[in-house]
């Protein structure tokens, strides 16, 4: 089969007998095998009756259905692992993202070696109030993966190649960060395409401020995952070690200057009335913790199930 298309969606009833006859038309005018995945995020309205339709009338056309809304995440999980496409394509359901572009992002995949292909929106038709967070979020999110030739990390209309996403496990609210779970995981080539964005036509938006928080944290347990998540004693032996060492001199600093005081004759305090005393004892501590932290971190890690996978690209 030559592409799969993963469609996650929540409440778009009205939109999905246009999107899929538009997908068809597409796929027919190119003489593509295809398939399209519905994936049903526990919706309120009519949703799973219109793709329940759709099933029934067309082959190509397949669903999953939640039992409750989970998320995008999940949505795109349960679909990439019931594609079977070469090529496998991800879009929003609510007919902002083409299906006209699905041949370009196909032959960018087959022809031109990308592992991953990202929509860019440059010409958005979304009030100032989303695209300006959009675009700080963007840029943070190119300065902490890397991947600095991606400008809308967060496009819904992606295109990958199918080992991409058959070594990639998509949870909580990751799928803003695809690329930089694709890169992690060994597949470097990830090229970008300008994309045309359509205004809504059905439904109300999904989109709330909360995202970006939420957003920002996951870019955060991401990164930090991405460098010390197998070898977590790097980061936290080390900040303990060097805040107990600051802490220990500090402590010898104290008692150096009672010393000092004592043997010229000068006024001095017992070293447990200075202030400085328990700032050194409270970093030491901290030192301590932070250094068992690393500790237990690294035992856990050497007992992990996951510690010797790795992504093995050929075998002779």
């Amino acid at each position: 089969m030559d592409i799969s298309v993963v469609i996650p969606l929540y409440n778009e009833e009205e939109s999905l007998p246009e999107l899929f006859a538009w997908i068809q038309r597409v796929m027919n005018e190119h003489h593509f095998s295809y398939e399209v995945i519905f994936v049903n995020d526990g919706s309120t309205d009519r949703s799973w009756e219109v793709i329940e339709k759709l099933a029934a009338q067309h082959e190509q056309a397949k669903g999953i259905k939640f039992r409750r809304n989970y998320g995008k995440s999940p949505a795109l999980f349960c679909g990439f692992a019931k594609a079977q496409g070469d090529v496998v394509i991800t879009m929003d359901a609510d007919l902002q993202d083409s299906p006209d572009e699905i041949p370009e992002l196909y032959r960018m995949i087959t022809e031109d070696g990308y592992d991953l292909v990202s929509g860019y929106k440059k010409k958005r038709y979304d009030p100032l109030s989303k695209t300006l967070p959009t675009k700080l979020f963007n840029a943070t999110a190119r300065a902490v993966s890397g991947i600095k030739n991606l400008h809308d990390f967060n496009c819904g209309l992606k295109a990958y190649r199918k080992e991409v996403i058959k070594n990639i496990e998509v949870y909580g609210e990751m799928h803003r960060y695809i690329p930089y779970l694709a890169k992690n995981a060994g597949f470097a080539k990830i090229g970008e395409k300008v994309v045309q964005h359509q205004a809504r036509k059905y439904g109300v938006t999904k989109f709330g401020l909360n995202r970006f928080v939420n957003g920002y944290l996951d870019l955060i347990s991401l990164w930090f995952l991405s460098k010390f998540g197998v070898q977590p004693m790097h980061i936290f032996g080390f900040l303990g070690s060097l805040m107990f060492v600051l802490g220990f001199l500090a402590v010898v600093g104290v008692g150096a200057h009672k010393l000092y005081a004592m043997y010229n004759g000068l006024p001095y305090i017992l070293v447990t009335d200075s202030p400085y005393f328990y700032l050194a004892l409270t970093t030491m501590i901290l030192g301590t913790q932070l250094f068992l932290a690393g500790f237990l971190g690294e035992m856990i890690a050497r007992n992990s199930s996951e510690r010797n996978q790795y992504q093995i690209e050929k075998e002779l």
